[in-house]
């Protein structure tokens, strides 16, 4: 089978490498479709902690697709079953798995981490993670499935801040997860303000629940809002991206009894950032952060998908063969676009 390997910081290799082989609690899925995440951008050009040097390792955590074969003890999954597979697997056993927070257990695992990921034709899903296979409804496809997964974590970030209708939500990037945050929060009765650099995807944005579009490379986004608001300042405030100004900023934009959800990770050597704390305590602000996303998240996020009212799989914007999976990575950072795919079913680019 094909697959794209991680060997280190910048170098994805395709090889030709045999179909893993499973035992009697081991179930093998053939990859239909897996979406490119920050995450493996982020792998590819920095690494990571649970990829030791000298690992190589298939990435891709955002995937769907079909069960090709099932251990002989394995029950409840048949040949053909459409799935997803959610990346982060917990012990079961500590205090956080227990409270249903898998993907904050200490000894977690996760696939296209420190397990073979999606951008290859099949992955292994070893008896430990088979609860991860989540049932795909007959009327969503693959595509949109993968979706369940980001979708997850931005579900996950809204329990937490939790839009009421009538408030003014301010998204400060405007990706594909600042998508997903203007669709949920439009869902909820938002009025929906996204702020970002890229002309593009600020007019792709008005697509996805977007009221308000800012371009903070021409604009001064804390004044702006200011004005937008008459000074009262935003209700919510999602830093859906990794700069650590605009997390100083959403501070400042918040306005009395605001909610801020620092939903991106900061980049290693930008991850310590002086924030005026006067700001949350005298404006009674309250101050959230999430990461990733619980089993349960996942399986709410495909409810939602199914629903047919969060228009997801237009994020795809261009499908890449696993061949061309470079080219993939490349093209989601470039914000030209919103998400790649990569699959075994797309051809490969001459």
């Amino acid at each position: 089978m094909k697959t794209a390997c991680f060997y280190g910081i910048g170098d994805i290799r395709v090889e030709e490498v045999p179909v893993p082989e499973i035992g009697d609690n081991e179930v093998l899925v053939k990859v239909r479709a897996c979406t490119v995440c920050g995450t493996d951008n982020r792998i590819y050009r920095h690494g990571h902690f649970k990829i030791p040097p000298g690992t190589k390792r298939v990435l891709g955590h955002e995937m769907a697709g079909e069960i090709a074969k099932v251990g002989a003890a394995v029950e409840g999954y048949r040949v053909g079953d459409r799935v997803a597979l959610p990346p982060n697997v917990g012990c079961g056993r500590c205090y956080m798995c227990i409270r249903g927070y898998n993907q904050l257990c200490p000894g977690y695992e996760a696939f296209g981490v420190s397990m073979d990921g999606g951008f290859a034709e099949y992955v292994k899903v070893p008896a430990f993670a088979v609860g991860n296979l989540i049932p795909i409804p007959d009327h969503v496809s693959f595509e949109e499935a993968a979706i369940a997964e980001p979708l997850s974590c931005v579900l996950h970030a809204y329990e937490a801040h939790r839009t009421a209708p009538g408030d003014l939500v301010l998204i400060i990037g405007p990706g594909p997860i600042g998508a997903l945050h203007a669709m949920l929060n439009k869902m909820a009765g938002g009025r929906i303000v996204v702020a970002g650099r890229s002309p593009i995807r600020l007019e792709a944005m008005k697509r996805y629940g977007a009221d308000v579009v800012i371009n903070n490379a021409e604009t001064d986004l804390v004044a702006e809002m200011a004005r937008l608001t008459g000074g009262r300042g935003a209700d919510v405030v999602i830093t859906a991206n990794s700069d650590p100004e605009m997390q100083k900023a959403a501070l400042e934009i918040a306005g009395y009894h605001g909610r801020v959800s620092l939903f991106g990770g900061l980049p290693k050597g930008k991850e310590h950032v002086t924030l005026n704390t006067n700001l949350i305590h005298y404006k009674e602000l309250v101050v959230t952060a999430t990461t990733g996303s619980s089993l349960l998240d996942v399986h709410k996020a495909m409810d939602m998908i199914a629903s047919g009212k969060l228009d997801v799989k237009s994020l795809i914007t261009e499908s890449f063969a696993i061949e061309d999976t470079v080219a993939a990575l490349e093209y989601a950072a470039s914000g030209a676009g919103m998400k790649a795919l990569v699959s075994a079913d797309v051809p490969a680019r001459r």
